[in-house]
Parts: C-alpha cells; sequence; structure tokens
C-alpha cells in the first residue's frame, strides 16, 4: 500500500487546527506573531497527541487568513522592500530554526530585486530614445532659428542628450547632423554653438553608427573647420572626432585632406597639452602613413622640428611613442632624414636608447621585491623608496611589479612596518601606482581584496596615528580599487565609507580655520588636497547603491553643496561629480534639492572647466 502522509488525510479545518495547536506549544513551525487578536487556549500537557481541539469557522478562517498575511508580508518586505507604506514596519520574523542559512525567500529576494532594477533601466532606457525622437523635429527647427542665441542654447541641450547613450542613438539622425552642421557654419555661429556641436560630434562618434552618419553627411569639413577655433574644449572635441574617423573609416582620410586639415594638425603641435598633442600626432601618423603627399605637407608645415622638440621636453611616454612612430614614417624620406639630423635630432634619440630602457627593468624590479622581505630596516625603506619612483608613470614597470607578487609583499611590508612611516608612505605610493592607468591595473585591485588588505589600508585612516601625506596617499589608494566593482562591497565592510566621511569634515574644518588664521600646512600637505581626495574616493564609492545610502546618512550631502561654492575649481568639479553620482538614489535627489544647490549647479554650467 502506498504511503501517503498525515496530514494529506486531514481536512482543512482539521490542519488549521494542528497548526494553531502547534502554535500554542513550543514546536512553532513559524516565529510569526501577527498583531490581529486570534484565539489562543490555555497549555495543556496532558493532552494526548492526535486529540483535536475544536474550533468554529469564524476563528479558522482568521488563522488561514493570518498565515496567508503574514507569508505575503515576509515575502513582499524581502522582495519589494520599497513598496511598504511604512518602511519601519515590524516584519515577520524568519522561519529559519537554524541561523546563518538563508530561506527561501531571502534566496529569491536578491535576484528578484536585480530583475526589477533591470526592467527599469530597460523602461528608462526606451523611454530616453523616444522622448529624444520625437523632439528631433523640434530640436532641428530651433537650429535653424535666425537668433543665434537660441541656436546655441539648442545645441547645448543636444549635447547634454547626446552624453546618453539610448538619446545618443536616437540623435544619429541625417537631418539633425545637416542642421549642426548647417548652425556650426553659420558665420553668426556662437562660441555655445560651436562648443555645443563639436561635443555632440564627439559623443556620436563614440559609436560607429554615428561617425558613419557623421561622415555621410559631410561633417568632416565643418570638424576641421572648428580646428581653428580659439576656444580649446572646442577644439579638442574636433580632433577626438577626427581621429575617430581616422580610425574606423578608410575614406575619411581623403576628405580630410581635401579640406586642408594635416596642414591644420601641424599647427596644432604647439600644444603644451601632452594628452591633446598624443591624438595629433596618431592622426599626423595615420594621415601620413604610405601617403607621400602628407609626408611633404608635414615637412612644409615645419613639423618635425616641432616633433623633435615634443621628444626633447616631454614625459608623457604615450606621446613618446606616438611622436617616434610619426618620425619613423616621414624619415623615410631623404629630406626629412637630413633636417632630422640637421635639428640635433641624433642626440634626441639617442637619450632615449641610452637611458635605462622599461624593458631592462625586470630584474632590478624582482630583486627589489625580495629585498622587502629583509629584516634589515634601512633595507626595506630604501627598496620600497625605489619600487615607488619607478612604478610612477611607468606603465611596464607596474606590469611588472604585479606580476612578481608584488601587491601581496607591498601590503605585508605595510604590516611589517607597524608605525614605521618611511616605510609605509613609499609602500602606499607604489600600491597606488600599481592599481591605476595600466592593463594589470584591474588585477592588482582584487589582489588586494583577495589578500585581505582591504582592511589593512583602510586602518590607516587615522589621522592621530599617522601623518597627513600617509592618510593623502591611502585615500588616492582607496579611489583606485573602488574602481573595481569588486571591491565596493569590501570597502563598505570595512567601514571605509565614515572613515572618508570624517577626514572629508576635518579638512574641511581645517582649511576653514586656516582660511580665517592664515596658517599654515601640515607636513607640507594642503588640506585642499586632503580634501578633494576625499570626494573623489566617495565619488566612486558612490556608484555602489547601499554605498550611496551609507553617504546619505552620514549626513555628507549638505556638505558637498557648500563646496560648490568654494573658489576651487577642482574641488567644484569633485563636488558636482558626486553629486551627479548620489542624485541616482530618489532621496539623496531630494535631499540635493532642499539644499537648494540648483541655482549653484546651473550656474556651474557656464564654468570655463569643462569637467565641471
Amino acid at each position: 500500500m502506498e504511503y501517503q502522509p498525515y496530514t494529506s488525510q486531514m481536512s482543512q479545518k482539521d490542519q488549521t487546527a494542528m497548526w494553531m495547536h502547534n502554535q500554542n506549544n513550543h514546536y512553532h513551525d513559524s516565529d510569526i506573531h501577527s498583531t490581529a487578536t486570534s484565539y489562543r487556549g490555555g497549555m495543556n500537557f496532558d493532552q494526548q497527541p492526535g486529540s483535536s481541539i475544536d474550533y468554529t469557522q469564524e476563528q479558522i478562517d482568521n488563522m488561514n487568513q493570518q498565515l496567508s498575511s503574514t507569508r505575503a508580508q515576509r515575502i513582499r518586505a524581502a522582495m519589494f522592500p520599497e513598496t511598504l507604506e511604512d518602511p519601519a514596519m515590524d516584519i515577520p520574523p524568519s522561519t529559519q530554526y537554524i541561523t546563518g542559512l538563508p530561506t527561501a525567500v531571502q534566496k529569491l529576494s536578491e535576484p528578484s530585486q536585480q530583475l526589477k532594477n533591470a526592467v527599469v533601466d530597460i523602461i528608462n532606457y526606451k523611454e530616453d530614445a523616444e522622448i529624444t525622437e520625437k523632439a528631433i523635429p523640434e530640436l532641428i527647427r530651433l537650429l535653424n532659428d535666425e537668433d543665434p542665441i537660441v541656436v546655441g542654447q539648442t545645441a547645448l541641450v543636444i549635447h547634454t542628450l547626446a552624453k546618453k547613450e539610448a538619446s545618443r542613438l536616437a540623435l544619429t539622425n541625417p537631418q539633425l547632423i545637416h542642421a549642426l552642421i548647417h548652425a556650426v557654419s553659420n558665420p553668426k555661429a556662437n562660441a555655445e554653438t560651436k562648443r555645443g556641436v563639436a561635443g555632440i560630434f564627439q559623443c556620436l562618434a563614440q559609436q560607429k553608427q554615428g561617425l558613419f552618419c557623421i561622415f555621410k553627411s559631410g561633417g568632416i569639413p565643418a570638424l576641421v573647420k572648428l580646428l581653428d577655433s580659439p576656444i580649446e574644449t572646442v577644439v579638442n572635441y574636433a580632433i577626438s572626432t577626427l581621429h575617430s574617423l581616422l580610425l574606423y573609416i578608410e575614406q575619411a582620410k581623403m576628405e580630410i585632406l581635401r579640406c586642408g586639415g594635416c596642414h591644420k594638425m601641424v599647427s596644432l603641435l604647439t600644444s603644451s597639452n601632452p594628452k591633446f598633442l598624443a591624438i595629433v600626432t596618431d592622426c599626423l601618423y595615420m594621415l601620413a602613413f604610405n601617403n607621400q603627399e602628407v609626408k611633404l605637407i608635414i615637412e612644409s608645415s615645419n613639423g618635425p622640428p616641432q616633433l623633435l622638440q615634443i621628444m626633447e621636453l616631454t614625459d608623457y611616454e604615450k606621446l613618446l611613442w606616438t611622436t617616434t612612430r610619426l618620425l619613423r614614417v616621414l624619415s623615410v624620406g631623404t629630406s626629412i632624414k637630413g633636417l632630422i639630423i640637421q635639428k640635433n635630432g641624433i642626440k634626441i634619440f639617442e637619450k632615449y636608447v641610452c637611458n635605462a630602457i622599461s624593458e631592462g627593468m625586470e630584474t632590478l624590479l624582482h630583486k627589489l621585491i625580495q629585498l622587502l622581505s629583509s629584516t634589515d630596516f634601512v633595507i626595506v625603506s630604501c627598496a620600497v623608496g625605489v619600487l615607488s619612483n619607478l612604478t610612477c608613470n611607468n606603465q611596464f614597470n607596474k606590469m611588472a611589479v604585479v606580476q612578481y607578487n608584488g601587491v601581496n609583499t607591498l601590503i605585508n611590508t605595510i604590516v611589517q612596518a607597524e608605525d614605521k612611516e618611511e616605510i609605509i608612505e613609499p609602500a602606499i605610493c607604489a600600491l597606488r601606482h600599481i592599481t591605476s592607468r595600466h592593463p594589470h591595473a584591474s588585477d592588482a585591485q582584487n589582489t588586494v581584496r583577495d589578500i585581505n588588505g582591504i582592511s589593512i589600508i583602510v586602518e590607516l585612516l587615522n589621522p592621530s596615528r599617522y601623518s597627513w601625506p600617509i592618510i593623502k596617499s591611502t585615500i588616492s589608494l582607496i579611489r583606485n580599487l573602488a574602481l573595481s566593482p569588486n571591491n565596493l562591497s569590501a570597502l563598505r565592510e570595512n567601514d571605509a565609507i565614515p572613515k572618508l566621511a570624517q577626514l572629508l569634515i576635518r579638512s574641511h574644518q581645517e582649511l576653514q580655520r586656516q582660511a580665517s588664521k592664515m596658517d599654515s600646512n601640515n607636513n607640507n600637505i594642503g588640506f585642499s588636497d586632503i580634501l578633494e581626495a576625499s570626494i573623489g574616493a566617495l565619488h566612486i564609492i558612490a556608484k555602489d547603491p547601499s554605498n550611496r545610502i551609507i553617504i546619505r546618512d552620514l549626513d555628507c550631502i549638505p556638505l558637498f553643496v557648500r563646496l560648490l561654492y568654494l573658489p576651487s575649481v577642482s574641488i567644484q568639479r569633485a563636488a558636482a561629480g558626486v553629486l551627479c553620482e548620489l542624485v541616482n538614489d530618489r532621496i539623496c535627489a531630494e535631499i540635493i534639492e532642499q539644499q537648494n544647490a540648483t541655482q549653484k549647479l546651473t550656474e556651474l554650467l557656464k564654468s570655463n572647466d569643462e569637467g565641471v
């Protein structure tokens, strides 16, 4: 005879009665305590198993309703907490007896939240695209307006829309591109129009569809013309867009040459911005490769001497690489070879050949890492100082240190150093160097977490124990670690956010005190640097929704708003950045609005600093 569970042979009334009986004894199946009034009989220890208690149908219905409602409350609270009318209401306790094991509801809560967030993102994405698409006819009309101010404001609005991916796709519209080209080509076009249109093209160029639309709509002549603009931002946008066109559209080369782009690019070599120059020289390389006409244009425009001067003065590795590559292509011609020799080019090249080349440093770096395990304080201090210097702005050395297990060794060095700042500071600086701006930076960031290094690093955020130079370097290191999404929860769990908030407040107070007393900086470290570093770290950490809540609860938002009024552009930029991240939280956005930040943020839109 097939076995059937005992409960399957019971009526619904008997099952409910048995559940109520178990609730009256200490064998609780669920630790649910409803506030609803229900019958509770006296404890009857003489009652035999299997005996039944008589309940009325109304009592049984009430018990069924209680069981159903509390289960629904528990599921609702776990999966959709934002739907609760009162977040502080008493949530029915878990049904688990064994602590530490998640319930089925808890297991489902996180995936359901992720699914809900994904659906919301999709809806918002679609809405952004649809709204932008519907607005395009009106935007085109405004771009064709006779008033230059109207056109300029319209261009800036479209630039703001183009920064969002969904809107950007909708803006890849031939009619709109034609209207933008017409607007920027108008002799009456003002600075706002040029800045806005150049920025729009730079945003659209981030996708191949946008690049092809710009090219087919005849955007290259307008972009080449913008290279003559006295506004640095406009030129940056234009050269960046032309660089993308050269990378992905072969026909763009001839169009740029036809419009005189090569001459104008050579004239830009007088800039003092190394990152900008790296883009310009790369554009010239792509134009000059296998093209004798371009080589002659560069030569006749006094390009080679300017390139040699760049190599002599800069230490920016990427610019050195692009400039050397361009000179290699140009030196194919006999006349340019003679010009390079005449302009002392051999000595300039010799300097880089004879210097300690990065590729020959592996042995030294490996030896230095081994020396960090020495018991001699002086040896460790010297070795870690050399490592800090060698990893500064040198991608190859950074990668080598990571590959030789340098992250683990540096963390151990900090632990062994105890309070010896001569070791701790360069060790933190070396970690800061190897956790950013090189291909293996993410590996270094994750390794710090895997070896429990985050807790060790966060402990250094203690002004009563460590000097301000160490704290400043540590804050920058934490910012680098926060660039890895996997580290955001670890930083939260190790109380990095409250400590950064304390340093934020402390540095702001010190700045105010110094301003009133004209006091000098401690340890040659300006508290403005500490303040800016703290804001920057919190900005990256705030990318995690849970971290945004902690920052909000620490009441940092009013201070961020006040920082917008400081005269320092860098602090304004940092404060605007963190507020931009916090506004993704609805409550944070309400607090920001309550602090009357809207007016100041509107003023900052007119800032000369593009970052602000």
